[in-house]
C-alpha cells in the first residue's frame, strides 16, 4: 500500500511504514550502459566510465584510510582529496569543471611530501606494501591512484580532445596524489618497512 505524507511517498511493508524518498535503482543500466553528464549513454566499459569509476574507487579507499588514522591533519587532507575526486569525476563524466583549483592542491601535496620525507629513512630499495592496516591501505590506494591515472590518460587519448588544461591538471593531480600516498604509507608504517 502507498500513501503520501507531506510530499513523501510512504510504502507499507509488513505493517511498517517506510518512507520512499528516492529509488536507488533505475533499471536503465540493465543493458550494460550508463549515462554521462548531459544524458548521452555509453557502455559501462567505455574508457570514460573506467576513468571516473577508478576515481570513485580511489575515493572509497581514501575513506577507509580516514577511518583508520588518528591524525586530524591526515583525516582532513584525505577528506579534501575525496572532495577533489568528486569534482574530477564530474569533469571526467563530461561536466564543465574549471580544473584550476587543482593547482593549489598539487602545491599542497608537494609541501606535505617534502615535510613527511624529512622524517623518513633513505629509500634503498623497493618497499613491500605491508605494515599496519593504515599503511597497507594507503599502499593499496596508491596503486589504485596509479590505475586511475592510466585510465584517465587512456580516456583522453581515445576520445574527443577536451581542453588541454583540464587534461594536464587532472593527470598531474593524480600523479602527485600517488606520490603523496606513497610517502604517507611510509610514514604510517612507523619505520617497520620491508625492503627488497
Amino acid at each position: 500500500m502507498r500513501r503520501v505524507v507531506r510530499n513523501v511517498t510512504v510504502v507499507v511493508i509488513q505493517n511498517v511504514e517506510v518512507p520512499q524518498i528516492m529509488k536507488i535503482y533505475t533499471k536503465t543500466g540493465d543493458d550494460g550502459s550508463t549515462s554521462l553528464f548531459g544524458g548521452r549513454r555509453v557502455s559501462k566499459t567505455d574508457p570514460q566510465v573506467e576513468a571516473y569509476g577508478s576515481a570513485d574507487e580511489l575515493s572509497s579507499l581514501l575513506g577507509m584510510i580516514v577511518a583508520e588514522v588518528n591524525s586530524s591533519f591526515t583525516k582532513k587532507l584525505l577528506s579534501t582529496c575525496q572532495k577533489d575526486l568528486y569534482r574530477i569525476m564530474a569533469a571526467l563524466s563530461g561536466a564543465k569543471i574549471n580544473p584550476n583549483f587543482l593547482k593549489k592542491e598539487i602545491n599542497l601535496f608537494e609541501q606535505v611530501i617534502d615535510n613527511l620525507s624529512l622524517g623518513l629513512s633513505e629509500l634503498k630499495g623497493f618497499i613491500l606494501p605491508q605494515g599496519n592496516r593504515a599503511a597497507a591501505l594507503t599502499h593499496f590506494a596508491r596503486a589504485v591512484c596509479r590505475r586511475c591515472e592510466r585510465e584517465t590518460i587512456r580516456y583522453y587519448q581515445s576520445h574527443q580532445q577536451p581542453a588541454r588544461r583540464q587534461k594536464k591538471l587532472i593527470v598531474c593531480y593524480l600523479n602527485r596524489l600517488s606520490d603523496l600516498l606513497f610517502i604517507l604509507a611510509r610514514s604510517l608504517s612507523k619505520n617497520k618497512e620491508v625492503v627488497v
